[in-house]
């Protein structure tokens, strides 16, 4: 029988896909936790490497003998947003100028792909989401 380790930490990470460095803040984090952070960013890189110039989040679980593993997750809302409609970045004044308009199409799309990481099976309540979001960024629905 397997000897289950116990969980000593879970670190969440945002990082520049294929391109991550142990440049702080990432080295202090991983580096508190007590792990081979040369190691995690090999990794990490390499199985991000398809994904170059988005963020992709990562869910570090660190055990009790410094040992690890982690799981990807899909891109933020904004980032996602952002790819879709081409934008640099959302509004310096949300609700007073505009950075673009989305779709509701383009949401029901946006939300489709997130559901897996969001705490919720509604795709209605994803949507929902993803417009306050989009709101938040200064970026108009139509």
């Amino acid at each position: 029988m397997a000897k289950i380790k116990k969980v000593k930490k879970i670190i969440r990470l945002n990082l520049p896909a294929g391109t991550a460095t142990p440049a702080p803040p990432v080295g202090p984090i991983l580096g508190q936790a007590g792990i081979n952070m040369m190691d995690f960013i090999k990794q990490y890189n390499d199985r991000t490497q398809d994904k170059r110039g988005q963020i992709i989040p990562a869910e570090l679980t660190v055990y009790q003998d410094s040992s690890f593993t982690f799981e990807l997750k899909l891109p933020p809302v904004s980032a996602m947003i952002k790819q879709v409609l081409k934008l640099k970045s959302g509004s310096q004044k949300p609700g007073v100028d505009s950075a673009g308009s989305i779709t509701k199409a383009q949401i029901k799309e946006i939300a489709q792909k997130k559901l897996p990481d969001l705490n919720t099976n509604d795709l209605e309540a994803a949507m929902r989401c993803v417009e306050g979001s989009a709101k938040s960024m200064g970026i108009d629905i139509i």
